[in-house]
């Protein structure tokens, strides 16, 4: 169902965006307490994002020879001796260096079949199996929850992904052109065509101008252009300008959400989906069409981080994606789909920590199929672990209802 939001709920929402960052001390043991408080945000990166951007393995011999012009090297942000972050995910470095986010830098759904339709599907149902189920396992998850205490979920974007779609309710609420539906017809025509010789790649270099276009103006939401202001005359001038305008929305959009989960009685649960991941050509390495869809996500989740405020503590987020890109670099300067990505964890309930999952390297051999990283960490697993220990669902259920077939898929703990 949709809630409708009162003018009290807006108001408070937006009484969070103008809040100072403040990285909080408080240690993830003392968010363990009440289980009522605790929140769980789910982002998805629909389109296939390059984990090997996300979070490059500068570390690893074969790093710069696979990536070539898409690596990168001393702008990176650095993780440990093996890992960096894009420098673009500066707030996310930030909350890396107090112990705030981890990442899983070879996981995987169960599928391998490099298609959106089948792996967004297998992402958001939590099935063994492509089209297994039609519900999504974290509407799953809250009904699960629902037995035990009284537990609100909330969708962001015109229609409820499908992860929060199914018999327990959830609101939605949608901030306007700030999430496109439109976006997803790119990554639909690029699943018709990928295997044809002439149409795909012809295909995929049109994409790459029209998505270079919009990348300036996505993360815009309803009212947030200036009227009268041209591409040649945005603030601070052309696109650069756009683009730090589309990051302050995209700030904004993460602490209306905060103020949402903050507000007493407000969702503990929310998914949100952002678009624009699917890298065929022109992807760019520290700058570029791929750094700027970071950039925004780097924004939303610097929103989400400022916009709770103390509940901050309470919190996990989680960012995942379909599947990944090819390690190698195409012939039109991007990458094709993939297998393994990077999924991030972020929040205060985290316990500091190395990477989540094993590393198994790039050299050509350990590569799967001789084209992709090859997974480690069955996605299952992973919020098979969050959901358990930070949010408290019986195990029972997580095996029978929210994931069902997937013994094999063993829960990540130790995360909380």
């Amino acid at each position: 169902m949709t809630a409708h939001l009162t003018r009290r709920r807006a108001l408070l929402a937006a009484a969070g965006l103008g809040l100072s960052v403040d990285l909080l001390a408080r240690p993830a043991s003392a968010a363990a307490g009440d289980l009522a408080n605790r929140k769980l945000v789910v982002v998805i990166c629909r389109g296939g994002l390059d984990g090997l951007s996300l979070t490059p393995p500068v570390g690893d011999p074969d790093y710069q020879g696979l990536r070539r012009n898409l690596a990168l090297g001393d702008d990176a942000l650095g993780l440990d001796g093996t890992f960096a972050l894009h420098p673009a995910l500066g707030s996310v470095h930030h909350l890396a260096k107090v112990g705030q986010a981890r990442i899983a830098p070879a996981v995987a759904t169960p599928d391998r079949a490099r298609s959106h339709f089948e792996a967004q599907d297998v992402l958001e149902t939590g099935a063994a199996v492509v089209y297994g189920t039609s519900s999504g396992w974290l509407n799953r998850a809250v009904g699960g929850l629902k037995v035990q205490r009284k537990v609100e979920a909330l969708s962001v974007g015109p229609t409820a992904p499908l992860i929060l779609r199914g018999p327990a309710p959830a609101s939605s609420w949608s901030p306007g052109r700030g999430i496109d539906a439109q976006a997803r017809l790119p990554t639909m025509l690029q699943d018709l065509y990928k295997d044809d010789p002439v149409l795909g790649p012809a295909l995929a270099r049109g994409l790459a101008t029209e998505t270079m276009a919009q990348a300036a103006m996505s993360g815009l939401a309803d009212g947030a252009e200036t009227p009268g202001m041209t591409m040649a005359t945005g603030p601070g001038g052309g696109v650069e300008g756009y683009l730090r305008q589309g990051q302050e929305v995209a700030r904004k959009l993460g602490g209306t959400l905060a103020g949402f989960m903050r507000e007493p009685g407000g969702p503990q649960i929310a998914a949100l989906s952002l678009d624009g991941f699917d890298t065929h050509a022109n992807q760019g390495a520290a700058k570029g069409q791929l750094a700027n869809r970071l950039g925004y996500l780097d924004a939303v989740l610097d929103g989400l981080h400022t916009g709770l405020g103390s509940e901050w503590s309470n919190t996990v987020v989680v960012v995942a994606t379909e599947f990944g890109r090819t390690a190698r670099v195409n012939g039109t300067g991007g990458t094709d789909h993939g297998t393994a990505s990077t999924a991030l964890i972020l929040g205060g309930s985290l316990k500091p920590g190395g990477i989540v999952g094993d590393w198994p390297g790039l050299k050509t051999a350990a590569l799967y199929e001789n084209r992709d990283l090859a997974p480690t960490l069955d996605m299952r697993g992973l919020f098979k672990g969050v959901l358990a220990d930070h949010m408290g669902l019986d195990r029972r259920a997580l095996e029978a209802t929210v994931f069902p077939d997937s013994t094999a898929a063993r829960p990540v703990t130790g995360l909380v």
